[in-house]
């Protein structure tokens, strides 16, 4: 049951049009000192007076500047590499999505470095300083809710941003995605639609899986439900969180006969706790998953998730990396994937 919300325009600043990196000019300009006070600051700190370089200081902070760390001379022509940052290298979620941006770009003649940022901004800013500094010729992030100082850094370092596996009206750049509310809602009016009525929540804590729980709530409340038992944990998740946020959750709420879980590997946790327990799924528990892993199919009693087809957005991610670095303009920078409720055994 394919899933895809309407289309949107994006503003006029998100049209994926060139965008050009600071300069160190204009930090000189900011800081009202030249250009060669401004490479003195940065580059041989103990040359200029203290207030100097706060000066400079605050103007790099307010105009989001980062010094090229690649050799002037280097930059006649591209890097090809193109840098792509996940959550997590540990489970397959975004596997998908990874091997076809690498086949895809391969044949642009790019290859491309993947970095684990986990699930903090600290950890994404530190790898944004080093990366926006060596100047590949795009990024793909996973996610768009970024801190304000790295999304500074995007904004002006001129290197085509490509956000992915979220939504948003503002863009930094270019966005391939979903909408994690709406994706809740239809989970949750999808057990309904199938008798259940007292309905949990187990999800880890990172804010793609926090908006599926919103619109999961939201949506029972709309429906007339009581407001659903809700476990979290910490992201990743694992086979042991789902074992453990079942115990808990039927010790708040017996009666709970049907589970969302934030991910596939949670949902097996929770199918395993209940065969220890002789709870019957679906009769006495539907569990839902969610991205359609390798094992969901083939586990007894078959999982019913939500699929993401990571693969496009790798796909359309690589192509439109590749039109901006060879001067192609990209005509939908903005493209919601949705995603698929797959009805299997366990719901």
């Amino acid at each position: 049951m394919p899933h895809s919300g309407p289309p949107k325009l994006p503003s006029a600043l998100s049209l994926g049009r060139d965008r050009a990196a600071v300069t160190l000019r204009e930090v000189a300009e900011r800081a009202g000192v030249s250009m060669i006070t401004v490479s003195r600051a940065l580059n041989t700190p103990q040359q200029v007076s203290e207030r100097t370089r706060q000066r400079v200081q605050e103007a790099v902070a307010a105009l989001g500047y980062v010094p090229n760390l690649v050799a002037g001379g280097l930059r006649s022509s591209r890097s090809h590499v193109v840098t792509a940052l996940v959550p997590t290298l540990t489970g397959p979620l975004f596997g998908a999505m990874v091997q076809a941006l690498t086949d895809a770009l391969e044949l642009h003649g790019f290859q491309v470095m993947v970095g684990q940022v986990g699930y903090a901004h600290s950890r994404e800013d530190e790898l944004l300083r080093a990366i926006v500094g060596r100047r590949p010729d795009g990024i793909v992030l996973t996610g768009v809710m970024h801190s304000p100082e790295g999304r500074r850094l995007l904004t002006a370092s001129g290197i085509p941003i490509v956000e992915t596996w979220d939504y948003t009206d503002t863009p930094i750049d270019m966005l391939v995605g979903l909408r994690h509310e709406e994706l809740g809602a239809a989970v949750c009016e999808h057990l309904f639609a199938r008798g259940r009525r007292h309905l949990a929540l187990l999800s880890g804590g990172d804010e793609r899986a926090a908006r599926r729980a919103h619109g999961f709530t939201a949506a029972a409340r709309r429906l007339g439900l009581r407001s659903p038992a809700v476990r979290l944990g910490p992201s990743p998740t694992t086979h042991a969180d789902g074992r453990d946020g079942l115990t808990a959750l039927l010790a708040e709420a017996p009666d709970t006969d049907a589970v969302f879980c934030s991910s596939d590997m949670l949902a097996l946790g929770v199918l395993t706790e209940a065969r220890v327990r002789g709870i019957a799924v679906p009769q006495q528990l539907a569990v839902m998953g969610f991205g359609d892993i390798d094992f969901a199919q083939t586990v007894s009693p078959s999982l019913s998730t939500v699929r993401i087809d990571g693969a496009r957005m790798g796909q359309l991610a690589a192509q439109w990396i590749a039109d901006r670095a060879e001067g192609r303009p990209v005509a939908a920078p903005v493209v919601d994937v949705g995603f698929s409720i797959v009805g299997r055994e366990s719901a």
